[in-house]
This record gives C-alpha cells, sequence and structure tokens, in this order.
C-alpha cells in the first residue's frame, strides 16, 4: 500500500527542482495567488525556522516581521502555487527548528551570517 502511495505522489505531484536551504538561511519565496479570476505573484521574505517531513509531505515554517508583528507562513514544498524560491542569506545556527527565535527582539534576533557561498 506504502509503495502506491509513494508512486502516485511520484507521478502526478510537480518536481521543481529549489535550491537546497535549511534552518536560518533568510529566504524569498514567489507563491501564487489567486483573487477571482485574476492570478498574482506575491513574495514572502524571511528566515527559515524548521524543516518538517519528507518526500511529498515536506513543509517549511518562513518567519519574517511585518511592522511589530511576527508572521509566519507554512509552505509545502510540493505546492503548485510556488514559482521559485531565493536563498539570500546563509544563516549559522546549531539547531535544526529555531523556535527560540520567535522570542527575540532587536538586535538579538539577527542570525550570524554563514561563510560558505549560496548555491544555485
Amino acid at each position: 500500500m506504502e509503495d502506491l502511495v509513494k508512486y502516485v505522489q511520484n507521478e502526478f505531484l510537480p518536481n521543481k527542482d529549489f535550491p537546497k536551504f535549511k534552518a536560518g538561511d533568510t529566504v524569498t519565496v514567489y507563491y501564487e495567488i489567486r483573487e477571482g479570476e485574476k492570478v498574482r505573484t506575491q513574495l514572502f521574505k524571511g528566515v527559515v525556522i524548521q524543516i518538517k517531513g519528507s518526500g511529498a509531505t515536506k513543509t517549511f515554517t518562513v518567519r519574517k516581521i511585518s511592522g511589530t508583528v511576527g508572521v509566519e507562513r507554512i509552505f509545502p514544498i510540493k505546492l503548485p502555487g510556488i514559482k521559485k524560491i531565493e536563498v539570500n542569506n546563509r544563516g549559522k545556527v546549531r539547531r535544526s527548528r529555531i523556535y527560540y527565535f520567535r522570542e527575540l527582539t532587536g538586535k538579538k534576533a539577527k542570525i550570524k551570517e554563514s561563510k560558505f557561498k549560496i548555491e544555485k
């Protein structure tokens, strides 16, 4: 049964080549929004808090500060509405899920930049 589910997921879900990123990286996600019959592309730029799951159920959470309010959005990696993902900065963190980042404000909310080059 599991083999059948994996087969259907691999055959019918779109395969897109996104750059590799991890928790702590600053990314920009370009995704489609439908408003009635109009379709427009909106971007969401923030820090990746976590990457969860595997295969077709893989998701990643991006957090940004809008004004003084923190906004988090969870994106499925196989979402057909995602047009592209850009990695802006590589962050240097020691954990794979940086939930402590939610409580930080001001200068403490900065993540050190990694010295490695950005792969595209």
